[in-house]
């Protein structure tokens, strides 16, 4: 199992995670048609021209989010979250465009007991996505419900 146990976590720890990916005009597109999202920014490339300060389409914010904390599973959370609880302090700082590539880090922020649930502990992450030109492009605080290590017999 790739992901971390709840116990394997430590407030401070930080991951660089290898994977990246360049975002495509097809995935800004099928994004926002499967989101219902009409807006011109992500959809039509005149308007933007003569009616953006970015003079081009920018990619749905969303879909930025989803890749940002979707990058980062495989080193953390992949196979041990029972569930996300929650992302807090969404950030967008910089646009994303079509042809960008998107590289993530993360950090752990916070660890805690869950009251509710004991066989579980909560986990608070600081994802962090940049472009290639390394400007900070997302940010956000992932709340995540993780599994502890299976006790031994």
């Amino acid at each position: 199992m790739a992901g971390l146990y709840f116990e394997d976590f430590t407030v401070g720890q930080s991951f660089r995670h290898a994977l990246k990916r360049t975002v495509t005009e097809t995935d800004n597109l099928l994004f926002s048609a499967m989101t219902h999202n009409p807006a011109a920014l992500h959809l039509d490339e005149e308007y933007c021209r003569e009616n953006s300060e970015f003079g081009t389409r920018i990619v749905n914010s969303c879909f930025t989010l989803g890749l940002m904390v979707g990058i980062s599973v495989g080193d953390t959370t992949l196979g041990t979250t029972v569930a996300n609880l929650g992302w807090d302090e969404v950030r967008f700082p910089k646009p994303l465009f079509h042809g960008d590539t998107v590289r993530v880090e993360s950090e752990v922020a916070e660890i805690r007991e869950s009251k509710s649930r004991p066989q579980n502990g909560i986990v608070v992450f600081i994802h962090r996505a940049f472009n290639q030109k390394n400007e900070l492009v997302a940010q956000c605080k992932r709340s995540a419900l993780m599994i502890r290590k299976p006790q031994s017999a």
